[in-house]
């Protein structure tokens, strides 16, 4: 910052009352309205609602190991029948 404006907490004190009350926001808010009124500015919108989400050992949960159900495994009587053997069968 220049000397001739003093110390530079004295400009950022200054900065700080000037965010604090809104200066800065009206500021803005007006350069925008005059850009927008002399057509300076495009105001296309893009927008996206796309979601995306960490998966839980992401996020701290505890890893349990495996997420299959612990429990006995499928009989064979249970599994599906291939078409292979189909043919033996028949």
């Amino acid at each position: 910052m220049p000397e001739r404006y003093g110390p530079w907490a004295r400009g950022y004190d200054l900065f700080r009352r000037w965010q604090r009350d809104g200066t800065w926001q009206r500021i803005f808010t007006e350069l925008q309205a005059r850009a927008d009124a002399e057509e300076l500015i495009s105001w296309d919108l893009s927008i996206d609602s796309t979601v995306c989400q960490a998966h839980q050992q992401a996020a701290g949960a505890r890893n349990r190991g495996s997420c299959r159900p612990r429990g006995r495994a499928a009989s064979l009587s249970s599994r599906m029948t291939t078409v292979s053997d189909a043919r033996t069968a028949a």
